[in-house]
């Protein structure tokens, strides 16, 4: 018969995993929504009001440099914690 808690470690290992990905997920579109409000927030008010088609263009390229950009860091980190937890 083996141990209950043998059989858990996975999927408690993949929950942990996931409520990390999700909370770094959580402050990155938060900053980088910020970030973008900040620095381009009048450019890509005017650009809406002058110029829509740029403008969707702009906004769909700003969506998925978003992903890109937030999948690789993401990934980064939870490389960096993953060996962190693994030394300590």
């Amino acid at each position: 018969m083996k141990n209950g808690r043998v059989q858990r470690a996975p999927r408690s290992v993949a929950v942990v995993s996931f409520l990390l990905e999700l909370g770094l997920y959580a402050v990155l579109v938060t900053a980088y929504f910020f970030l973008v409000l900040h620095f381009l927030g009048g450019a890509l008010r005017n650009l809406f009001e002058t110029n829509k088609t740029t403008y969707a263009v702009v906004a769909l390229a700003l969506i998925i440099g978003q992903g890109v950009l937030l999948e690789v860091l993401t990934t980064a980190l939870l490389r960096f914690f993953q060996r962190w937890l693994k030394r300590g």
